[in-house]
């Protein structure tokens, strides 16, 4: 995106403050203005005081001085208060505005993405950009009006010295322009290789477990260092830049300061220009020196703001693949009827994943997806609460087409547990209860109870009130596993998608969770991703893929007979079935 059109778009979340930011910006002028007063104040104590003029004027003078100040420093104080609401406001509306596009965004998105470049674009990033639209801007304004009043007056007092304090400004304009032209891209690298330090920082700590398990801190820090490393060299070059144009925007200015002090100084020898003149031209010399010098500095903020805002922009514009159709419908009545027609699927063009996938699952009925490793099981799963959406063909829910419903109205049908489940940093009944906050504690120990959590959260201190850590790691796998099933089943969906929900469970615990999902099951259209065979004794009919294709369909004894991907998946996984069946009838004979 270009500079400008970075600049703008920024400017853009001023606009719900734009009465404050002038405010602001009238407090900073009258603020300056209060200076000029006093300065012309001094001036003229300073010729009472040369020409002995009466002690009363005098004290009156400063008298002025005092109260002009007084009214300087209140200018001064509500510019700070106001222009700091200001700063916060933008960043909360930035934040807010980056979150939510962040939820909006598809599986896709988060695919092609480090965790650590998004959150240091949450934070490092937007950061930079509310400073500047906060503080930086209203100084600019304080500044360019400072300025164009100082040139201005000093033409109307002494158009010759005037000529002489601005005779070095278009040199100082072009050498601000030019550090601003070098200074964009150094800056808009070393903020995405802080993002790189970021994202290596947030890798380590997630999975701070792996890398103690094999003894890989040394080589983790070696990459971290790697990644500070170009930081460092990149933000040397940034500051080189600085060193060389900042210094240079200071240093132009005093040449102009010390051309006016000789030729005023020459002029009030001459006696064509009197000590308040002389005095009172210094001092807006000294105040328009002081913009120009901070000219530099003013350049580097505003290029450092952009390349954060370029950054930020590049979410922000990101198209959301997966969006609610103008013209979407809640989610009608149905049993749970899925049909795939023609359906085919790539995450990567010319890379396809599943190929005219042409089936009908009846409503009420539990489907297991059988295959080998990247057959595309979890794919065609998640293509029906629309995570992705279909290359070709079409899936539908019950006769309408996912993608002419609502998002949130089609995932309120269906219920999902992952392989992998994720739990936040709450209380157990919190993280149940995560889709349907409404629920009852009654719907919530029903549901636990269903996927046998109950007896373990009830041992738990603080029971169904217990708060588990960051990411459920205060509980074992098995108990993260059943209480992602409790979350699903609360939420009482026509649809029920089980992405080998009993993987991280022994084989007791997993006959158990069995029993409870048969009755969870009832009624609901169930698709079982099976990873191992001791999983289909819950399905009516078993599904086979290989390569993306459906490869068979049918009962366990038809595959047997049938189909040889599936005789070589069952031969593989027999002896782990037939264990699994005995831990079940045990576990039955139990409960009975």
């Amino acid at each position: 995106m270009p500079y400008r059109e970075t600049f703008f778009r920024l400017l853009g979340f001023l606009r719900p403050y734009r009465v404050s930011l002038v405010v602001s910006i009238i407090l900073a002028v009258g603020s300056q203005a209060a200076a000029i007063v006093i300065a012309y104040l001094t001036g003229s104590g300073l010729e009472s005081a040369i020409t002995a003029n009466s002690h009363t004027q005098l004290y009156a003078i400063a008298v002025a001085v005092v109260i002009t100040g007084a009214f300087r420093a209140l200018f001064m104080s509500g510019r700070r208060l106001i222009s700091g609401r200001q700063a916060l406001g933008v960043e909360y509306d930035l934040r807010n505005a980056l979150y939510a596009k962040l939820l909006k965004l598809s599986f896709g998105f988060y695919d092609r993405h480090q965790t650590g470049q998004l959150l240091s674009r949450a934070t490092v990033d937007l950061q930079t950009v509310r400073f500047f639209l906060g503080y930086g801007l209203i100084f600019f304004f304080q500044n360019v009006l400072t300025i164009f009043g100082a040139t201005m007056i000093m033409f109307f007092v002494n158009w010759e010295l005037a000529l002489v304090a601005t005779a070095v400004t278009p040199l100082i304009v072009v050498i601000a322009y030019s550090y601003s032209r070098v200074a964009h891209p150094v800056l808009r690298d070393v903020q995405q290789k802080m993002a790189d330090v970021a994202t290596v920082a947030e890798e380590n700590i997630v999975g701070v477990h792996v890398v103690k398990s094999f003894a890989q801190e040394q080589n983790e820090l070696d990459k971290f260092a790697d990644r500070s490393e170009r930081v460092f060299q990149r933000s040397v070059d940034a500051n080189k830049q600085r060193a060389l144009y900042v210094p240079l925007l200071s240093f132009l200015p005093l040449i102009m300061q010390a051309g006016v002090l000789l030729a005023g100084g020459r002029m009030v020898a001459n006696g064509t220009l009197d000590i308040k003149t002389f005095f009172f031209f210094n001092v807006l010399v000294v105040m328009l020196v002081m913009p120009l010098r901070m000219l530099g500095m003013w350049v580097g903020q505003s290029q450092r703001a952009t390349a954060s805002g370029e950054r930020i922009f590049e979410i922000m514009d990101e198209p959301e693949e997966i969006a609610d159709n103008p013209n979407a419908t809640e989610m009608p009545p149905g049993e749970g009827r899925v049909r795939y027609e023609n359906v085919s699927f790539e995450y990567a063009a010319g890379r396809p994943v599943l190929h005219d996938i042409d089936l009908e699952l009846e409503p009420g009925r539990t489907v297991a997806l059988i295959g080998h490793t990247g057959s595309g099981k979890t794919t065609f799963a998640t293509l029906v609460p629309r995570f992705y959406d279909v290359a070709a063909g079409r899936i539908t829910i019950d006769g309408v087409d996912v993608r002419d419903v609502k998002l949130q109205s089609l995932r309120r049908e269906i219920g999902i547990v992952a392989q992998d489940p994720f739990l936040f940093s709450a209380t157990v009944r919190e993280n149940i209860a995560f889709g349907r906050a409404e629920a009852t504690d009654e719907e919530v120990e029903r549901a636990a109870t269903l996927a046998q959590a109950h007896d373990f959260i009830a041992a738990l201190p603080e029971g169904y009130d217990t708060v588990i850590g960051e990411r459920g790691i205060t509980l074992s796998g098995g108990q993260r596993q059943r209480l992602a099933i409790a979350r699903a089943l609360i939420m009482e969906p026509r649809i029920l998608i089980l992405d080998d929900a009993t993987a991280s469970v022994d084989a007791t615990t997993e006959a158990r969770i069995r029993l409870g999902l048969r009755e969870a099951m009832k009624g609901r259209t169930t698709i079982i991703i099976a990873h191992r065979l001791s999983t289909i004794s819950l399905a009516d009919e078993l599904i086979v893929l290989d390569n993306g294709r459906v490869a068979g369909r049918g009962t366990d004894e038809e595959l047997l007979r049938t189909n040889a991907v599936y005789r070589d998946i069952h031969e593989h996984g027999l002896l782990e079935a037939e264990f699994a069946h005995r831990v079940e009838a045990t576990a039955e004979a139990g409960t009975g």
